[in-house]
């Protein structure tokens, strides 16, 4: 019965707010979120990643928690946020959703997860069930955060309280495969309590769920998915570089091996975000905890993060072959964000594209009309705008294929012997110099 049923989603960003979102739809949900400022702005109905629209997240709301109280005889469905923690008291599912990123020496970070188990923990009741939803390393859930909430709550793993886990699969700023839209693992610590987090989601996921025999299954699924995408990424990155050398135009060499049936279609590109820049260095570092060093994973990771000194390279080379001085020259960079129609920046690749060029002496002006300047600044000390001044470039480089940009005319933006790069092939091959 969804009046049973009340359910806790612990982080309200790309990922935590879709999934809120669409259980209230069917169930009383308390979305919980440590930034105030977070939850204020969603509890005015607007959600800045653009991830709900705000007609959609207003639908849902209820403006207190009471609001969630049902009566005897019924349900009560819709979606209240809060930073309290006793609001998400009476909830018997949990559901966390927190960021695990990596650190400066791509070690995993798993402190999100660790004070959201904390978190949970404070609450936690008999009968109670916890999904986590953030990419880890196989082991992690029951390694790492149960035995948090055993600490916490008091309470015996699998004897008082249960888990499950179920892998997000978000794609940010995808308007068609929305979370309802995309395919659903799941799992849980008894076999008894993942059929009841696969109907779960299954209430909600249109298009189905696939029971994992085991949590540790579910984790390496998830880990394994993100990882063969950036080595299929870093072989066509490394291909760019091989044919750039060459003087062959990587795009048109993918365009012909595409026509056959079974070529999978990867393009070149800045491989960055919290998913794929990053999940790919949990399972390498679980790996070497077993004592094997794996290769192919590392040499993928390496070829990519290696992409962002490369475009910088090639975009100084151009202006030197078109007698462009690059010390004190202009550049514009197009898009900050990690990826196209997002507002998110978080370990995006552009930065290093940024980075390198100013090292070279280049004045560089970033133009993004997605992301927030104040993130841009707080992440990475530095100024993007959202608008364009009548000023005029040595260089334009493209690293973001942001819709907007497909509107922009190009050729007032550039000096009298600019170049263009263009690191997604996206503008019009006759206003660009090279491609990656």
């Amino acid at each position: 019965m969804n009046k049973e049923i009340k359910i806790a989603i612990i982080g309200l960003g790309y990922v935590g707010l879709p999934l809120a979102r669409l259980f209230a739809t069917k169930y009383s949900v308390v979305g919980f979120d440590i930034n105030v400022e977070r939850v204020a702005e969603l509890m005015s109905g607007k959600d800045s990643t653009l991830e709900v629209s705000d007609e959609v997240l207003q639908k849902v709301l209820v403006p207190n928690p009471q609001s969630l109280v049902p009566a005897a005889e019924a349900s009560i469905n819709g979606l209240y946020c809060s930073k309290e923690i006793q609001d998400i008291a009476e909830c018997n599912y949990y559901i966390i959703t927190v960021p695990t990123p990596v650190d400066k020496n791509n070690r995993p970070v798993l402190t999100p997860l660790v004070k959201a188990s904390e978190t949970v923990g404070k609450v936690l009741k008999k009968g109670d069930i916890v999904i986590y939803e953030s990419t880890v390393y196989p082991g992690a859930t029951e390694e790492e955060c149960i035995p948090v909430l055993e600490r916490v709550s008091g309470l015996k793993f699998n004897t008082d309280f249960y888990a499950g886990y179920s892998p997000e699969r978000i794609n940010p700023g995808d308007k068609e495969h929305t979370v309802e839209k995309i395919l659903k693992v799941t799992s849980g610590s008894t076999p008894e309590i993942g059929l009841k987090v696969d109907e779960l989601y299954k209430s909600v996921i249109i298009a189905g769920t696939h029971l994992a025999p085991t949590i540790k299954v579910a984790e390496a699924a998830k880990v394994i998915e993100n990882s063969q995408r950036d080595i299929n990424i870093a072989f066509v990155n490394e291909l760019a570089k091989i044919f750039g050398l060459m003087g062959i135009n990587t795009q048109d060499v993918l365009a012909a091996a595409g026509t056959k049936w079974n070529f999978l279609p990867f393009t070149p590109g800045l491989v960055g975000g919290h998913c794929i820049g990053v999940d790919p260095y949990y399972l390498a570092q679980k790996a070497q905890e077993y004592g094997y060093h794996p290769e192919i994973i590392l040499a993928g990771r390496r070829m990519n993060d290696s992409m962002g000194k490369y475009v910088a390279s090639e975009v100084a080379k151009l202006m030197i072959q078109a007698d462009i001085n690059v010390k004190d020259s202009e550049i514009l960079v197009l898009g900050i964000t990690f990826k196209e129609n997002c507002p998110d920046v978080r370990n995006t690749k552009s930065v290093e594209v940024i980075n390198e060029l100013t090292d070279y002496g280049a004045k560089v002006t970033i133009f993004d009309p997605n992301a927030n300047p104040k993130e841009v600044k707080k992440e990475y000390n530095l100024i993007s705008e959202k608008i364009l001044t009548n000023q005029k470039f040595d260089a334009i480089v493209l690293t973001v294929a942001h819709k907007e940009f497909g509107e922009l005319n190009v050729k007032s933006l550039q000096k009298e012997k600019a170049i263009v790069y263009d690191v997604k092939n996206f503008l019009p091959s006759e206003k660009v110099n090279k491609s990656l």
